[in-house]
């Protein structure tokens, strides 16, 4: 009875307090088999069993004990497994001793019979006190675990608070940035509309100027036309001298001529004062179809005022889909002025090449983008190109491709701001030399 306590309960803590998958054979529990299975069966078998066939259960029981004592000395580093190696090694040396004499030298056994039950006794002492001491180490290790259990949830809750904190630390990060971004935004918008406020005011004045004189010519080429044909009506029942009449046919149709291109001139100047004119700033509903064929006119009859040589075809295809954006319109104006100015520069200097079958040609294309939120305009030309090694500098304040006094370097840069900072949108460059050049604009739709 006594080996089942000692076997039983020497299980059950080595089980439970021990690591013992090493144990395993085939995926068996072999000190699970022993303590539910073999154990009960030495123990009834100690019972069942008479004197004469007891050997077969004490053989048993050494069995399992040695055992236990193997899995002990293993384990020996882990401190309750040293304590109930100390406990249990003298009673088992005490065991096998006495089986061995007991079967092998039967008479010496009547002899030392009560020197064996002494040291029983002591064996029992000695292992009852190791007991209460492993005892003892059981609950002050369990206390232990508890305590480091604990203090892993306390770190586990300090580090989940640690990361809250963190998170919050950087949502408050990101956004102070997207404010700091945004007041950069409208410095950097600021600043662009004070530029453009200011060639604005200098394109208004001297368009202003301009208009003055424009006016005379145009009134007094009407009113000198008007008193040639008064003039005519005199002198028709009046023989005129030879030539006279056709001289003053001429006259009129150059009056004529006079008062067409002055109005035209007016025209072109009223549109300069109408893109001059200072940008509030409050974004409106756009019609960029509007917008790109009344700017590419604009381009073109100023090109053509300046230089009389200068001719090319235009053209606009307009996507009817194309929904109306949000921005300042005298803005995007000034953009697709320029990319205009340039696209007809290009051409121009090309046709002075005289390339045999080589017609000038610049388009303003619009396309709705539905899946990305977006509209597209695409300026392009057939003119000479950009180099390569020019396209990365082409954005820059102050670089032109234009020759010395034809070019200030600040139009493409303008408008990179307009669309990127002003317009939250994108400009870009696509260009083979030789072949021609295409501006890019893509703008959000709201």
């Amino acid at each position: 009875m006594l080996n089942f306590f000692i076997c039983f309960f020497a299980l059950n803590i080595i089980r439970k307090n021990l690591d013992t998958s090493r144990y395993f054979r085939n995926n068996i529990d072999v000190l699970k088999v022993l303590n539910f299975l073999v154990v009960p069966c030495l123990m009834s078998a100690d019972i069942i069993l008479g004197s004469s066939f007891k050997f077969i259960a004490e053989a048993g029981w050494i069995a399992v004990l040695s055992y236990l004592i193997y899995v002990l000395y293993q384990e020996r580093e882990n401190i309750l497994a040293g304590s109930l190696l100390k406990a249990g090694l003298p009673y088992y040396i005490y065991f096998v001793l006495v089986f061995l004499i007991k079967y092998t030298l039967p008479a010496l056994y009547k002899t030392v019979d009560d020197y064996l039950d002494l040291l029983n006794v002591i064996t029992m002492v000695w292992l009852f006190a190791f007991g209460v001491s492993a005892k003892n180490q059981l609950n002050t290790l369990r206390r232990e675990k508890e305590q480091k259990e604990k203090v892993i949830h306390e770190n586990e809750a300090l580090e989940d608070l640690v990361r809250e904190r963190t998170n919050e630390i950087l949502q408050q990060k990101n956004q102070l940035e997207e404010t700091l971004e945004e007041l950069k935004q409208t410095q950097n918008q600021l600043i662009q509309q004070e530029k453009l406020a200011s060639l604005g005011e200098l394109t208004a004045g001297i368009a202003h100027e301009i208009q003055n004189p424009l006016n005379f010519v145009n009134n007094f080429s009407e009113v000198s036309t008007e008193l040639l044909d008064e003039l005519k009506e005199e002198l028709s029942a009046t023989r005129l001298p030879e030539n006279s009449a056709d001289i003053i046919e001429d006259l009129v149709q150059n009056l004529q001529k006079i008062s067409y291109h002055g109005k035209r001139a007016s025209g072109i100047v009223k549109n300069m004062l109408e893109h001059s004119r200072a940008s509030t700033g409050e974004r409106q509903q756009i019609d960029l179809n509007t917008l790109a064929e009344e700017y590419i006119k604009l381009s073109f009859h100023g090109l053509r005022a300046k230089d009389k040589s200068f001719n090319s075809d235009f053209k606009v295809q307009a996507d009817p889909a194309l929904p109306p954006v949000q921005g300042i319109p005298q803005d995007l104006g000034r953009v697709l002025l320029n990319l205009c100015n340039n696209a007809f520069y290009a051409v121009s200097k090309k046709a002075r090449e005289n390339i045999p079958g080589y017609k000038p040609m610049v388009t303003i294309a619009t396309e709705n983008l539905p899946a990305e939120k977006a509209v597209k305009i695409t300026v392009s030309d057939n003119g000479s190109g950009i180099p390569d090694e020019l396209k990365n500098k082409i954005f820059q304040p102050f670089f032109t491709t234009k020759p010395t006094g034809q070019g200030t370097g600040l139009g493409l840069s303008l408008s990179y701001d307009i669309i990127t900072k002003g317009h939250s949108g994108e400009i870009t460059l696509e260009s083979k030399e030789g072949e021609g050049t295409q501006f890019i604009i893509c703008l959000p739709v709201s």
